[in-house]
């Protein structure tokens, strides 16, 4: 045969070459069983299949059945008509996520013991391995980030139910109780109720808002007087924020970040958990202010107790008709500290990993749905109906030591009084510690200060006549970030203290850059050794400092830097 032969054999019947070729029998990638798409709806029910309720909706699920079947992910999948990939990327990037084949594969209980700095202060780690002894396989021991409760360190969590001032013997009990089925959350603290509120003169100022007895430009210019800013940690001016807002055209959100996740960080849970509706006031006067049309409160997944209480409050606001008809969206994150960071927080928002965006543009300008978005924390907004009414002279007033106005500390460590302490702004460690802390516990010395939690460096006890104000504490390598003061003493490692804030650090990197992501694991890497080979770290810090995308990798190596240049004599 030749050649040319050969060829137009072999090119004459493509149809029948194909037909003898073998067909796939199913669809490519992982298919939804029946059953598990009928329970995926019957859990769903109506709720709007929109990806950015992807996280709420696997919320749902882990609710339901205690864990994320990878059924039930495929499933979702087909109901969301989104990629397996899309879903699975989502529900494997978030710590309190459990992904599992069956539930076969799950332990009984998986019990979360804080190992943030203030409760390994406390004896987190001691108690992890009593535990750990004591239950063996049958309960899975791990670690948990910062919960939030660190007044009341250390704690440890078993599902929604949390063990505070946590022993060995009131966590065993609290374990023995759940294995049998009673994991039922409760709530800490008791809440200013709605009536009691509006007989304080509560929502007023709101009102008057409203009807046009309070326009725009009396508040812009109220607020900058004031010199309000923003106290979620950059300390941006309040009034500037809105402006900027309002500089682009509608439609406009607004979004409130309730994810207080900096270790040493508990103030705005306390605020929502004692007096929700003024917080919830400033907030509806925030979106008034730039008219926004619908508002989301993230908030983290660790305050069941508070998302109960903001449920009822919010439900109470829509009844009496103070939200204008304005859609209030309450969504529960999943666990990743990265969600501090405004556009990573939009991201999960719009049902995502919550991966930091570039800048520019800012979230002012392409937020939330690529919308104007005006971003605030809760103190931020707690602030508002005070300043509104009270006027600006009241809140400059307040401060001490040059600084203007109020702020809000976590005070946490080794004081005989931690906890939330609304003060004039400007005071110092020493005056926080001695007025209000009770002074150091029994037995300590004070030695050093966090006072701006882990990311905000560390100071010697000789410096602790520092106002703590924005811009004060810049120039010493520190800054005030979130008014997490917390205090060590002589009868801390100072090197263990720093290597417990890295391996905060490098297990909430979210991955995205480089510098952060391998930047936290060598330090940590050269931070195990006994002896630190400094002029390495602070190689690698400045890289970490110059190139990581966000503030979390830029923050990582504040501690670790302050200890070298204020602590010599821990590294001889």
């Amino acid at each position: 045969m030749s050649k040319t032969a050969s060829f137009a054999q072999t090119t004459a019947a493509p149809g029948k070459a194909r037909q003898n070729r073998k067909g796939r029998y199913a669809p490519r990638g992982r298919q939804a069983s029946p059953r598990a798409l009928e329970e995926v709806r019957a859990i769903l029910k109506d709720m709007p299949r929109d990806k950015d309720l992807l996280i709420e909706h696997l919320h749902r699920l882990q609710d339901e059945f205690g864990y994320l079947a990878k059924d039930h992910l495929a499933a979702l999948a087909t109901e969301t008509r989104l990629s397996l990939a899309e879903v699975y990327e989502v529900a494997t990037f978030y710590h309190n996520f459990v992904v599992a084949e069956t539930e076969e594969d799950l332990p009984r209980l998986t019990v979360k013991v804080c190992d943030s700095l203030t409760c390994e202060l406390k004896g987190s780690r001691n108690l992890t391995e009593q535990l750990t002894e004591n239950y063996g396989k049958s309960v899975q021991v791990t670690h948990g980030a910062c919960m939030g409760r660190c007044d009341k360190a250390p704690v440890v969590r078993l599902e929604d139910q949390y063990v505070t001032k946590a022993t060995i013997e009131n966590s065993k009990f609290a374990i023995d109780k759940a294995l049998t089925g009673n994991t039922a959350s409760q709530v800490d603290l008791d809440h200013l109720s709605y009536s009691d509120y509006c007989e304080n003169g509560g929502f007023k100022l709101l009102q008057k808002i409203c009807d046009g007895d309070l326009d725009y430009q009396t508040v812009i210019d109220e607020l900058k007087k004031s010199g309000h800013r923003g106290l979620g940690g950059a300390g941006f001016p309040h009034a500037m924020k809105i402006e900027s807002v309002c500089s682009i055209p509608g439609p406009r959100l607004m979004a409130v970040n309730a994810d207080e996740s900096e270790p040493g960080t508990f103030k705005d849970r306390y605020y929502m958990n004692t007096n929700p509706y003024q917080f919830l006031e400033g907030m509806l006067i925030g979106a008034d202010l730039v008219d926004a049309e619908a508002i989301y409160i993230f908030l983290r997944d660790e305050y069941p107790d508070t998302a109960r209480i903001l449920k009822t409050a919010i439900a109470d606001l829509e009844i009496a008709g103070l939200t204008k008809g304005r859609p209030i969206h309450l969504r529960r994150g999943a666990g990743a500290y990265i969600c501090g960071e405004e556009s990573a927080m939009l991201e999960s928002l719009e049902g995502k990993r919550a991966l930091p965006r570039q800048k520019p543009p800012f979230p002012a300008h392409v937020g939330l749905f690529g919308r104007p978005t005006l971003i605030n924390n809760v103190e931020t907004l707690y602030w508002l109906p005070d300043i509104l009414t009270k006027g600006a002279d009241w809140y400059q007033d307040g401060g001490r030591h040059s600084s203007k106005g109020f702020r809000t500390f976590s005070l946490s460590g080794h004081v005989k009084k931690p906890g939330v302490y609304r003060v004039p702004a400007g005071i110092t460690a020493t005056e926080l510690i001695t007025e209000y802390g009770g002074g150091m516990e029994d037995g300590h010395v004070f030695r050093a200060y966090l006072p701006g939690g882990a990311s905000g460096g560390m100071l010697p006890a000789s410096m602790a006549d520092i106002p703590l104000d924005f811009g004060t504490l810049e120039e010493h390598g520190c800054f005030i970030g979130s008014a997490a003061v917390i205090v060590l003493s002589d009868q801390d490692d100072l090197k263990d203290v720093c290597r417990n804030l890295m391996r905060f650090f490098e297990d909430e990197s979210c991955g995205q850059c480089t510098p952060c992501r391998i930047g936290t694991i060598k330090a940590l890497d050269l931070m195990a050794a006994d002896s630190w080979d400094q002029p390495l770290l602070e190689e690698l810090s400045a890289v970490m400092r110059d190139a990581s995308i966000c503030g979390l990798g830029q923050a990582a190596p504040n501690a670790l830097l302050c200890l070298m240049k204020y602590f010599p004599e821990e590294l001889s």
